[in-house]
């Protein structure tokens, strides 16, 4: 896989009433082309601060962040929640990401309807989100982030909202959908089973500031989709390995 981004000694600092806070120290990390990386640590260890940097939100930081072509790759950026509009049809909500870009075409709006239609929204493209359940909301959130097409797709715990039915069940059917589009995913979570599931590579991450502790590359045998993961028989000494890493005391 080639290299899409490379990220070099990531600095970040916030400045409050009590001093100064150090989020993020020294990460540093390559994202090759089709990878799904997933980012873990300790609660406000500034995970979610990384995916900020990354998608733009944040543009005061150290560090640099290069990628292996003249342009910037398109960015898209899942929240936790939906964030669907009440008052928006499932259609119109799926375009938001263009209309705000001014990306919006003829031919996007025609992209999107196939998307709707391929993973099995088609007969809701006019009805409203209160009509839908978690999981197919969930799935219209990421077919809004799909349209605009982004290189890297980042997820800051899309799942934390669901139960833990719903949630296996979501994050099985948004797997198999970005793996189908072939996209590259840096996700960030606190559910390390999720996380073991889903990634090509895992980061741990220390308490803050964030630092790298150690990264796991996951190989697993007949590896499929997240439910059928976890079934792996490399999946419990993964599990203990990075729980270990992650030291956290009740």
């Amino acid at each position: 896989m080639t290299n899409i981004m490379t990220i070099k000694n990531l600095k970040k600092n916030y400045h409050t009433l009590e001093g100064e806070i150090e989020a993020v120290r020294d990460f540093s990390l390559v994202v090759k082309k089709g990878e799904f990386i997933v980012i873990v640590g300790p609660s406000g260890c500034g995970k979610s601060t990384i995916l900020s940097i990354l998608c733009g939100l944040e543009n005061k930081y150290d560090g640099s962040i290069e990628y292996n072509s003249n342009n910037k790759p398109v960015i898209g950026y899942m929240l936790q929640q939906d964030t669907l509009f009440p008052w928006r049809t499932i259609l119109n909500n799926a375009l938001l990401g263009l209309e705000i870009t001014k990306q919006l075409t003829k031919e996007k709006k025609k992209n999107t309807i196939n998307l709707l239609e391929k993973y099995g929204l088609g007969d809701f493209i006019n009805h409203y989100p209160s009509s839908l359940s978690g999981g197919m909301r969930q799935r219209v959130a990421l077919i809004r982030t799909l349209a605009i097409n982004p290189d890297i797709l980042l997820l800051d715990e899309p799942f934390s909202y669901l139960d833990s039915q719903m949630r296996l069940a979501v994050s099985d059917d948004v797997y198999k959908i970005i793996k189908n589009e072939k996209k590259t995913v840096i996700m960030v979570t606190h559910d390390l089973a999720e996380a073991i599931s889903m990634a090509d590579k895992i980061i741990v991450l220390t308490k803050r500031p964030a630092k790298i502790k150690n990264i796991y590359n996951i190989n697993l045998n007949n590896r499929g989709s997240p439910i059928e993961n976890r079934k792996a028989k490399e999946f419990a000494n993964y599990y203990e390995k990075i729980w270990k890493d992650l030291d956290i005391h009740v």
